[in-house]
C-alpha cells in the first residue's frame, strides 16, 4: 500500500503444518527465483527462531543475507535500496528497524514543562 506493487519479493510461510525440509526447499526455490546475480536480503521476525534459523543454513549456498527482527521502516528501507550491496543494505535495513522502534509515551514524559 506504502510503495505500491513490488516485483522480486516472495513470502515463505513457515506452518507448524509444514516438515522442515518442506520450509527449506520453499526458501530455496524462492531464493533461486529471485536471484538476478545480486543476492537475494531475507528478512525475518525473530532471531533464534524457525524462520531464521532455517534461512541461515543456505548463506554457504550463494550471495545472500539474513536479516532478524523485521518491522515496516526495515522493510522500506529494503525496498526502496534496493541497488545497494547486500552488506549494505543490510547495514542500512539494520539501522532503519531499530530507529523505527519508539515509545510514544517515553518521548511524551521527556517533554519540556511549559511545552
Amino acid at each position: 500500500m506504502i510503495l505500491g506493487p513490488q516485483q522480486g519479493v516472495d513470502a515463505v510461510s513457515v506452518l507448524v503444518s509444514k516438515g522442515v525440509e518442506e520450509i527449506v526447499v520453499a526458501l530455496k526455490s524462492g531464493v533461486a527465483s529471485l536471484d538476478t546475480g545480486l543476492g537475494v536480503m531475507v528478512l525475518t521476525d525473530l532471531f533464534g527462531g524457525t524462520p531464521t534459523t532455517l534461512s541461515l543454513s543456505l548463506l554457504k549456498g550463494g550471495n545472500l543475507e539474513v536479516v532478524s527482527g523485521v518491522n515496516l521502516p526495515m522493510l522500506l528501507k529494503v525496498l526502496q535500496c534496493r541497488q545497494m550491496l547486500l552488506p549494505e543494505l543490510a547495514s542500512q535495513a539494520k539501522t532503519a528497524g531499530q530507529d523505527g522502534i519508539k515509545v510514544p509515551g517515553e518521548m511524551l514524559r521527556k517533554k519540556p514543562a511549559g511545552s
